[in-house]
């Protein structure tokens, strides 16, 4: 059951990201979380870079969707920013939301990549469908209470992870 919390591979930004190792792996869509991955928690502004950013991976021919949380008021206006599909009240890690992005993609379970900054909602989300997860670090540091405790576990699996020298 640990291994579900592992993610394949580890980042500081979402901006570290190598399109080409992805391409390599075969991966042609990502499902990227919203809060504190691409936008700091409660920020709704798309910065020039991460439009740059998306932009570029749509442009060598990365599919993406949004799955998040989050409600659609408060990430609506971002996705339509963005024009990138979304699926909000996803329940995370309930596999739901992630099976109506592979098919809004598209795409089968092999060529899709999850990101996003939570072990225990965005990879073990993903790790459950057998896509290829991504952790990168929160964005911002202000969080709810909840999510400042699961951080608190979230720091242990990463101690765990380390200790083991599985690979990241």
């Amino acid at each position: 059951m640990l291994k579900k919390l592992y993610p394949k591979q580890q980042l500081n930004s979402i901006f570290e990201l190598d399109p080409g190792g992805l391409r390599y792996l075969g991966i042609k869509g990502i499902i990227i979380d919203m809060d504190n991955t691409l936008v700091p928690r409660k920020e709704r502004y798309v910065s020039p870079r991460l439009a740059e950013w998306l932009s570029g991976l749509k442009e060598e021919g990365f599919r993406l969707c949004i799955v998040s949380n989050n409600t659609a008021e408060k990430g609506g206006e971002l996705a339509r920013t963005l024009e990138v599909p979304a699926f909000w009240y996803a329940v995370k890690p309930r596999r739901r939301s992630f099976r109506k992005a592979l098919r809004t993609m598209d795409l089968s379970v092999g060529e899709v990549a999850v990101i996003g900054d939570q072990i225990f909602t965005d990879v073990l989300g993903g790790n459950r469908m057998g896509l290829y997860t991504i952790l990168v670090s929160p964005m911002s540091e202000k969080e709810v209470f909840w999510t400042k405790m699961i951080r608190w576990s979230e720091r242990l699996v990463l101690k765990r992870l380390k200790r083991k020298k599985m690979k990241v």
